[in-house]
């Protein structure tokens, strides 16, 4: 691989890379419309005062309503409370018009899916557990792994995340899975097909079950390279209160959710030296990557081609996913129409996920009712 090639600029600051985009090997109908549900607004009723004012006061009642009461003050700022919750619920369900809810449109997606092989692909942070200030504490639930477990015993399962794959792996517990870290340039996927890609090797290997699987790394000559940056980017900003660093292998993430001030510039400044290496941005994050054409796309596509799925016009792949590098997978999905993806956000975003869900506990729920659905059918 030639690291010089088209470089032009120290560091790229993007927020959704251009990916080449397969041709399609697959259609189907997907509904391109849905009933809105009936939007109902509750409006409080005036409660009319009693008539002879003076008399209630005269009997003490009043003034200890008053005094037992909120202020005038309190009350207009819990009003204006009210109203601004109102306007965010009303945003999200106008939001959802677009991108219906996968549980409230269940129905429609097992439809489709009905004559169809499922593949099933997962982020993990904001996914499979709630986004937490310290990334090392962003630990799934026994219910999610049970529920996890379940849908890998009925479907090919693979979650594909921006942390390194073995710190998935730690976290995640499961050997059902395939599990693709540093944002799907660390891959641990089935014997298949996919032999190289990109003019990279497969390197044959076994998992902890001894079950021999392919390790697919296409970024594996900037290890050194990335090895050097971790370490000065820890330099830089070791001072800044808050700040976390993350060696993701293929990736380093330097974490700012708890931080006051600005950590752009000093990681700016560190890669002026790494023309290489592109700045990417996610949740609260900055992550620092090699400058290869691949990501969380390329991922799905790459383990599609290795379970033996890539050209059957039978199969629904399903990425479901939070962050901005999950829209990589919604592009390729959409793009080549053959899947869909669906965002977990709680606030309205523009994206080409065709679904939503509001967090993982709707997440659990969904892949639930997706394994539920699995052994009826059968």
């Amino acid at each position: 691989m030639d690291l010089k090639t088209g470089l032009s600029s120290p560091v790229i600051a993007d927020h959704l890379p251009t990916i080449a985009l397969p041709a399609a090997v697959m259609t189907f109908t997907t509904p391109t419309s849905f009933p809105s549900p009936g939007l109902c607004l509750n409006t409080t009723k005036k409660i009319p005062l009693p008539g002879k004012i003076e008399e209630v006061r005269a009997t003490g009642w009043l003034d200890l309503m008053m005094a037992s009461s909120p202020t005038r003050k309190r009350q207009v700022k819990d009003v204006v409370s009210d109203t601004q919750t109102g306007d965010v619920d009303l945003q999200y369900h106008n939001w959802t018009v677009d991108y219906p809810s996968a549980l409230t449109s269940f129905e429609a997606i097992t439809d489709l899916a009905a004559s169809k092989r499922l593949a099933l692909f997962l982020d993990y942070d904001g996914t499979l557990s709630p986004i937490v200030d310290n990334p090392a504490n962003a630990l799934m639930s026994d219910e999610m792994r049970a529920a996890v477990k379940h849908v890998a015993s009925l479907f090919p399962t693979a979650i594909i995340s921006g942390r390194s794959r073995d710190k998935v792996f730690d976290f995640v517990k499961l050997n059902e899975l395939y599990y693709a870290g540093s944002h799907g340039m660390d891959i641990m996927g089935p014997v298949g097909k996919a032999a190289d890609s990109n003019g990279v090797e497969c390197i044959r290997s076994t998992d902890s079950q001894g079950k021999e699987v392919n390790l697919f790394q296409p970024a594996s000559e900037f290890l050194p390279m990335i090895s050097e940056v971790y370490k000065k980017l820890d330099e830089s900003v070791k001072d800044i209160d808050g700040a976390r660093m993350e060696d993701n292998k293929f990736c380093v993430s330097v974490h700012y959710r708890n931080v006051a001030e600005d950590v752009f510039q000093r990681v700016t400044a560190v890669l002026e030296d790494y023309p290489c290496l592109r700045l990417t941005h996610g949740r609260k994050v900055f992550e620092v990557r090699p400058v290869i054409d691949w990501n969380k796309g390329k991922a799905v596509e790459f383990l599609l081609e290795s379970l033996g799925l890539n050209e059957s016009d039978d199969v629904l792949p399903i990425y479901v996913g939070d962050d901005r590098t999950d829209e990589d997978a919604f592009k390729v999905l959409k793009a080549s129409n053959r899947g869909f993806g669906i965002l977990v956000s709680s606030i309205p975003k523009e994206s080409d996920a065709f679904y939503s869900l509001r967090d993982p506990a709707e997440v659990m729920e969904f892949l639930r009712k997706l394994a539920a659905w699995k052994e009826q059918s059968n």
